[in-house]
């Protein structure tokens, strides 16, 4: 692209605030600025794209799967390349590969794939997250006990390992398994701890997170409740302001007006992200699929275990965005900040920044927040 270009709508998205009577002006090298439409000079092309909003593309530090496959069921640069263009079709630019608990081996092999794939540059991959072993067999949802144990020496050489060629690690862990000086090792070599699958008090989330734990994974599932007089996990969640919380904000997995409480009730300046736990069936017309030879079934917008146990989530990010905004009431420039800058900044030691090209940056979504699909300026 060698000419001017201003890309208007009604909205334009930075991360924070979303711009109204404005556009993304690009040049030959990029996006150049957010620019009042009556700025620019007369020789600018300008491409109008109506009611819709331009944003930065999604974050999603939870995904599982996608294009009909698992990240455990072969871990490979391969797998991890499909599950990223699935992901990309949903409007997701920077995601993390998430594996399920496994043995050591899967897991090792995974970490090793995934820092092909980043060394590779498949698009959209920022790192991993490792969603166990390491959690509490009580609340252990959909994850198999058989691979459920404590952090060992051996584990957190692994990690801290995988930290050092990683641009990012996220590990979910619970304290019942994870010791206070083993969060503290993780935390100072960068490792992004989250505390899930749980069933850990107040007070030990409190400490955990003086030690260095600094998110909490899907907020509400999988950990003990706010009581009256034990706030668990959850009420930690929400009292710390060290905490961010991942949010699954799909109407099955929290009420809408749990959303709402917690929302308003969130102490900063941790705050509550949104992410989609999405499994195989991302970006597919799937109704089914198999986690470690168990049944996944996919039906009325949910995925169980033949048992009934919730077995992560049929969502997308857009999807979220849109259910906190219908009916949770969350205005939508929170709504988005919830789905980029906030995840962003949790993974990256850079700045959030509105940079870049238009295909490989940023999305278009719908005026009714049903659709999300690259910027493209032909």
């Amino acid at each position: 692209m060698t000419e001017t270009i201003l890309v208007k709508a009604a909205a334009i998205f930075d991360g924070d605030t979303l711009h109204t009577g404005a556009g993304l002006l690009f040049g030959p090298n990029g996006l150049e600025r957010i620019s009042p439409v009556k700025s620019v000079a007369d020789n600018t092309r300008i491409i109008d794209f109506g009611e819709d909003c331009i944003s930065p593309g999604f974050v999603d530090l939870q995904v599982n799967g996608g294009g009909g496959i698992m990240l455990n069921d072969t871990p490979s640069v391969e797998t991890v390349r499909r599950i990223a263009e699935a992901h990309w079709s949903l409007g997701t630019r920077h995601f993390l590969p998430t594996l399920i608990t496994d043995t050591p081996e899967t897991t090792e092999a995974v970490i090793a794939a995934v820092i092909e794939a980043v060394g590779e540059a498949v698009p959209g991959v920022a790192g991993l997250h490792l969603e166990g072993p390491h959690l509490s067999v009580a609340r252990k949802g959909a994850h198999d006990a058989a691979y459920i144990r404590p952090m060992e020496d051996g584990d957190l050489e692994t990690l801290l390992q995988a930290a050092k060629q990683l641009p990012a690690l996220l590990v979910t862990i619970a304290p019942e398994n994870v010791s206070l000086d083993q969060v503290k090792a993780l935390s100072e070599a960068g490792v992004l701890v989250s505390i899930g699958h749980s069933d850990a008090d107040f007070d030990t989330v409190m400490a955990y997170a003086e030690a260095g734990a600094r998110c909490v994974t899907h907020l509400f599932n999988a950990m003990s409740q706010m009581g009256n007089r034990e706030p668990g996990v959850v009420g930690a969640a929400l009292a710390s302001g060290n905490l961010s919380a991942g949010l699954i904000a799909d109407g099955i997995h929290v009420h809408p007006d749990m959303i709402r409480i917690a929302w308003a009730s969130k102490q900063e300046p941790g705050r509550i992200f949104l992410v989609s736990d999405a499994m195989a069936v991302a970006g597919t017309a799937t109704n089914s699929f198999e986690l470690d030879g168990r049944k996944i079934l996919r039906a009325g917008g949910k995925l169980t275990l033949e048992n009934g146990t919730l077995a992560g989530a049929d969502l997308d990010l857009l999807t979220a965005v849109r259910m906190l905004v219908e009916q949770v009431g969350i205005p939508l420039a929170d709504a988005l900040n919830a789905a980029t800058k906030t995840p962003f900044d949790l993974i990256s030691k850079a700045p959030f920044q509105v940079v870049g090209r238009p295909t490989d940056n940023f999305i278009r979504i719908s005026k009714d927040l049903k659709t999300a699909v690259p910027l493209t300026l032909d």
